[in-house]
């Protein structure tokens, strides 16, 4: 898979977003009404006069930095220490009797204590905890017990903790479009077959998280029938354009921001796919998204080119499946869950859709029974969620007011409160997978790989990873014949920085300044090391 960055707008032949006036201008079906006569198709898109349009859904508020106490010198813990006896010490080694449940550690070690100021004269403490997302179902508990265990020590009188949330940053920025490197995770919500409620479970799903206190993005990448426009009711039903810089301005409802080909003024669009894939591109890379914890994408059906598009733009964090009961619902499902399995996208949850209801005291299941189980066992995909059949669900979709927003405490709410911690929980746990996958351990000169969702765990000489290159620069796509000779790479080479792309491969750089794409599948075939021992330390 091949990371494709967005082209310019002044190049691309699919979406010219253009400006004709300095008045504002709204979108209309008559500005594609030459479509069947050209392949090139403009949308014309202008900023308008003012954007005042404010959150108005905010159960939670986010998590606020505190300066912390002025008497105290500042420690940021980033690791475990061995106590000294000091203040410090004493500090740390409490806190770290808490245990993060998602990542098996304690707090210390994974990172979050941050700011540990002490004025031990006084018996003051104070510190930050700066937890992986806002969106963390269980930082209150964390904040209840980094409280109680430091006061718990005997010289202490008085803490004060501040809770705190990771700036929104994917693990490589570097190698995406500019609208996409400012967030922390994408979530594709798909089911490969229309009809099963797909979009529901996508823009409850975003409320949700934005309800737990994420910064949340929806983009409706369903170019012939976007659903956005119906199941939501922004001021602004156009997408803004910034004249300078060429982008998109999402348009935005309850605090969640919002882009769909159904806000470009187009409603459903007639055209071939290789153009479908160019406008859901750059609807999807010039956007100015700013910092999100989250952005789901709500995913068209199939597994074609479009969905393939999306996830070679996109560095997909993880999937949530949408089924229903049906068997042909299965056989549909099965295909879009190899579909990620073949790009390396884990799908964390199955939402079976339209289960049952309740009449007369009993449970009935009117569509049979077993769909997302099968889907589940066959696939070890980990989490089931099961949605009733609810007319208010329905009617909440189409009145533009999504049923998280309009009955906060109803049963469909709490299943999707259940899926918004099972989401979030999966991506922190994915983003620590990958971002340790392969590591360079310098004391052993050694590259240790251990491929998310797998226990296995190895090493790999340096210099062998970098002879074992299979790109253009080592090896002649023409004739397969090895351009980079064994001599060429000595055999004390280390790596100057590992990156990870996505969640199949990562980059290597190297001394002489070349970047190697290194799939995880390719290190695993590998001559491995044996054998490994660790340098001895003198005392």
């Amino acid at each position: 898979m091949q990371l494709l960055h967005a082209p310019s707008s002044s190049s691309s032949p699919y979406l010219n977003l253009s400006f004709r006036s300095s008045k504002p201008q709204h979108l209309t079906s008559g500005s594609f009404s030459h479509l069947k006569s050209s392949p090139l198709f403009a949308i014309h898109l202008t900023l308008q006069s003012q954007r005042n349009q404010s959150s108005l859904w905010r159960y939670h508020k986010r998590a606020i930095c505190c300066s912390g106490a002025t008497r105290a010198t500042s420690v940021e813990v980033g690791s475990s220490s061995v106590s000294t006896g000091t203040p410090e010490d004493d500090v740390l080694k409490a806190l770290s009797q808490i245990i993060d449940p998602d990542f098996g550690t304690d707090i210390v070690t994974c990172g979050f204590v941050k700011d540990l100021q002490i004025d031990k004269a006084l018996g003051e403490v104070s510190f930050r905890l700066e937890l992986t997302t806002p969106a963390c179902p269980i930082k209150d508990m964390f904040e209840e017990k980094a409280n109680e265990v430091v006061t718990n020590l005997p010289w202490v009188k008085n803490v004060k903790v501040t809770m705190s949330a990771q700036p929104a940053r994917p693990l490589f920025a570097e190698q995406l479009p500019a609208g996409l490197q400012t967030i922390s995770s994408i979530v594709a919500v798909s089911s490969c077959k229309g009809g099963v409620g797909k979009s529901t479970v996508a823009v409850n799903l975003a409320y949700t998280l934005a309800d737990m206190g994420a910064r949340v993005g929806i983009f409706d990448a369903d170019v012939y029938g976007p659903s956005l426009p119906t199941m939501v009711s922004p001021e602004n039903r156009l997408l803004e354009m910034n004249p300078e810089k060429r982008t998109i301005i999402p348009t935005e409802y309850l605090g969640v921001k919002l882009v769909s080909f159904g806000f470009a003024g187009q409603g459903r669009a007639i055209m071939r796919g290789p153009m479908v894939s160019g406008v859901i591109n750059q609807l999807l890379t010039t956007t100015e998204w700013g910092e999100l914890d989250y952005l789901i994408i709500d995913m068209p059906p199939g597994t074609g080119d479009i969905q393939l598009t999306l996830c070679q733009i996109v560095p997909l964090t993880a999937a949530v499946i949408v089924t229903t009961p049906q068997k042909l619902s299965f056989i549909d499902v099965a295909k879009g869950v190899r579909m990620f399995s073949k790009l390396k996208v884990p799908c964390v949850a199955v939402v079976e859709n339209m289960c049952h209801f309740d009449a007369d005291g009993k449970r009935y299941y009117p569509f049979g029974r077993g769909s997302g189980s099968q889907v589940v066992q066959q696939f070890g995909i980990p989490h089931l969620f099961d949605m009733p059949i609810r007319p208010t669900l329905s009617a909440s979709g189409d009145s533009g007011m999504p049923e998280v927003v309009a009955d906060p405490q109803g049963e469909a709410s709490k299943i999707f409160q259940d899926l918004g911690v099972c989401v979030v929980q999966q991506c922190a746990k994915i983003r620590q997978q990958v971002s340790t996958a392969v590591t360079y351990d310098g004391s052993i000169k050694a590259i240790k790989v251990k491929v998310p969702d797998s226990d296995e765990e190895f090493f790999l000489h340096p210099a062998t990873v970098r002879r074992n290159d299979r790109s253009a620069q080592s090896v002649d796509e023409w004739t397969g014949e090895q351009k980079l000779q064994y001599t060429d790479v000595p055999e004390d080479i280390e790596p100057e920085e590992i990156r990870p792309m996505g969640n199949y491969a990562v980059s290597i750089t190297w001394p002489d300044g070349f970047s190697q794409i290194a799939p995880y599948d390719q290190l695993q075939t590998i001559e491995r090391l044996v054998d490994i021992v660790s340098p001895t330390v003198h005392a």
